[in-house]
């Protein structure tokens, strides 16, 4: 199993933002749409960082209620790990247990695809596991 066939299932679609969008405004989008991140791109579609709800509330803890104000590329991640289609499951659950993150763009030639999620992994690879016992089973009644 491979990021396309999770993008296959559940689409393609990616809320985006830019730098200069303020958190708060960033946490209503999170909230309106019920997401857990938002990828920051430039003017020319190119990914230049993400951030999540964990990333906003680790700003408030830090600064108070006032950072809500700000610019969300004082606090975006920068150094955003992606992934691309061809990528196994098992790459992006290793990525996402080292470096301790939750969502990975998904970039084609520089250009953002699409967003995966640990939530999508695990579907994926519970499906996967699904599909294998199944086989499995029929295996052993038929053989």
């Amino acid at each position: 199993m491979n990021v396309a066939a999770i993008l296959k299932s559940k689409g393609r679609e990616v809320f985006t933002t830019t730098p200069d969008t303020s958190l708060q405004d960033i946490a209503k989008l999170l909230g309106l749409h019920g997401i857990g991140c938002i990828v920051i791109t430039a003017s020319d579609g190119k990914v230049v960082g993400i951030v999540s709800e964990r990333d906003i509330v680790r700003e408030i803890s830090r600064a108070g209620a006032s950072v809500l104000k700000e610019p969300v590329a004082k606090c975006m991640t920068t150094t955003v790990v992606s992934c691309r289609e061809s990528d196994t499951i098992d790459r992006l659950m290793a990525e996402m247990t080292a470096h301790r993150f939750r969502h990975m763009p998904v970039v084609d030639r520089g250009s953002l695809i699409g967003l995966v999620s640990i939530g999508d992994v695990v579907r994926m690879r519970i499906a996967e596991a699904e599909m294998e016992a199944a086989a499995m089973r029929e295996y052993i009644a038929t053989g």
